[in-house]
C-alpha cells in the first residue's frame, strides 16, 4: 500500500539562497495500519522459526562460548564494513591480544568499539529495557575511541547532519533538525514498548530500524547502532539468548539495496511491497537460516566426534577436533589466537566499568568465553 510520504519536510536555515530542508517522519507504527497478505504472513512465520531455530543452536554447539566469542567479531567487522572500514578479523584479533593493528587504527579500533558496545548492551539489557538512556549510553561505547571519538559520543546531536553530498542542499538525505530528535526519539521509544499498539516483534524490528536510520540521533555511528538495535530489540524480548544474529553479511552483500529501501519507503510509504525494508529484514531472517543448517551440521559432527573419542587418523578426512571447530566458525583461525585461547583460564564473567552518566566513556572488557547474556 503506498500511503504517500511518511512525514513531512522542515526548512532549514541556508547559505546563498540554497533551499534546504528536513525530514520528519511520522510516529510509528503507519497510519493506515500494514496489511499483512497472506505472501507476507507465511514470511514471517518462516523468518520466526528461522529465529527459533537459530536461537536453539547454543544448546548443540560442542564449545559455545569460541562461537560466540567468534561470531560477535564477525558481526563487528561486517557491520563496521558496510560503513568503509578495512578492517577484517585476522586484524581485529590480533590487535585485541597484541595491540598490533595490520591496517589502519582508526579502522581496527572502531570494529573493537563495536564488540564492546555490544558486550556492554546486552550487560545492561539484564537492569535496564530498551530506552533512550541506554542507547546513549552504548553509543558512548560505540564512540569512545577512534574516528568518532570527538563527535560527541553518548550524546544525542545538537547540530544538523545529513546523508550523501557536501552540505543540506545537495544532501541525499536531511534527518530531523535537532531540535526535533528528541520527540522523534520519543515516539520511536514508546513503539519500542508497544505503545500505542502491540507490534509483531519482527515487525517492529524492521520498522524501528528504519525509524532510527531516518532519524539520525547521532553526529556519527548511526547505521552501527541501528543495526544493533535489532540485536537488542530480539534480546530484550526474548526471542534471543545469545547475540546470535548474524544480519550485516546480507547486509553488505546487498548494500546497495538496503539504502535504497531505506529511502524508497520513506518517500511511498510502502513498507508492505515485495522491495519494502520489512520483506527485505524478513528475507535477511530466511537467508540466515541456511547459515544456521550449515553450522548445525558441522557442531552435530563435532559433538558426534567427541563422544566417539576419534582421533585425526580414526577420521575419514583427516581432521581433528580443532580443525573440526574450525569449521563450524567459519574462519580460519590465527594460531596465535589459538594458543591464546587455549591457553585462558576457566571463563569468568565479564567486567565492566560502568558510570550512571551518559557523558562519560565506558569501558567493557569481554573475556574469551564468557559469552551469553554480556556478550
Amino acid at each position: 500500500m503506498k500511503r504517500g510520504l511518511t512525514g513531512h519536510y522542515v526548512p532549514l536555515p541556508s547559505a546563498a539562497g540554497e533551499n534546504a530542508r528536513a525530514f520528519v517522519p511520522n510516529p510509528l507504527p503507519p497510519a493506515p495500519p500494514l496489511e499483512l497478505d497472506t505472501e507476507i504472513q507465511e514470511l514471517i512465520q518462516n523468518a520466526m522459526l528461522a529465529l527459533g531455530r537459530l536461537d536453539g543452536l547454543t544448546t548443540v554447539l560442542p564449545e559455545p562460548a569460541i562461537f560466540l566469542y567468534s561470531y560477535v567479531r564477525k558481526e563487528a567487522v561486517l557491520s563496521s564494513q558496510i560503513e568503509g572500514t578495512q578492517s577484517s578479523l585476522s586484524d581485529l584479533l590480533l590487535f585485541e591480544m597484541e595491540g598490533v593493528a595490520g591496517v589502519p587504527l582508526d579502522d581496527v579500533q572502531e570494529v573493537s568499539n563495536y564488540v564492546a558496545a555490544m558486550n556492554y548492551g546486552l550487560k545492561r539489557l539484564e537492569k535496564l529495557p530498551l530506552s533512550l538512556r541506554l542507547l546513549k549510553e552504548i553509543h558512548g561505547v560505540l564512540m569512545r575511541k577512534g574516528r568518532g571519538s570527538k563527535k560527541e559520543p553518548g550524546e544525542f546531536r545538537r547540530s544538523q547532519n545529513w546523508v550523501g553530498g557536501t552540505r543540506p542542499g545537495n544532501a541525499l538525505f536531511v534527518p530531523p533538525p535537532p531540535d526535533l530528535v528528541l520527540e522523534c526519539l520519543g515516539a520511536l521509544e514508546k513503539f519500542l514498548h508497544n505503545d500505542p499498539v502491540k507490534t509483531l516483534l519482527l515487525i517492529k524490528a524492521a520498522l524501528a530500524h528504519v525509524q532510527f536510520e531516518t532519524i539520525h540521533p547521532f553526529l556519527d555511528g548511526n547505521g552501527r547502532l541501528g543495526r544493533l538495535l535489532i540485536t537488542f530489540l530480539f534480546c530484550a524480548e526474548g526471542a534471543l539468548r545469545e547475540p546470535l544474529l548474524y544480519l550485516s553479511l546480507y547486509f553488505k552483500q546487498h548494500r546497495q539495496q538496503y539504502y535504497d529501501l531505506l529511502q524508497s519507503v520513506r518517500l511511498s510509504g510502502d513498507w508492505e511491497t515485495k522491495y519494502g525494508h520489512p520483506i527485505f529484514l524478513l528475507e535477511t531472517f530466511v537467508e540466515r537460516d541456511r547459515f544456521r543448517g550449515t553450522v548445525y551440521r558441522a557442531a552435530n559432527w563435532v559433538r558426534v566426534g567427541q563422544t566417539k573419542g576419534r582421533t585425526r587418523q580414526d577420521r575419514p578426512d583427516g581432521t581433528c577436533h580443532q580443525a573440526a571447530i574450525k569449521d563450524v566458525y567459519l574462519y580460519p583461525l590465527h594460531r596465535r589466537f589459538r594458543r591464546h585461547l587455549q591457553a585462558q583460564p576457566t571463563p569468568s564473567a565479564p567486567t565492566y566499568d560502568h558510570h550512571d552518566s551518559s557523558n562519560d566513556h565506558h569501558r567493557s572488557t569481554f573475556t574469551p568465553g564468557s559469552a551469553g547474556a554480556d556478550a
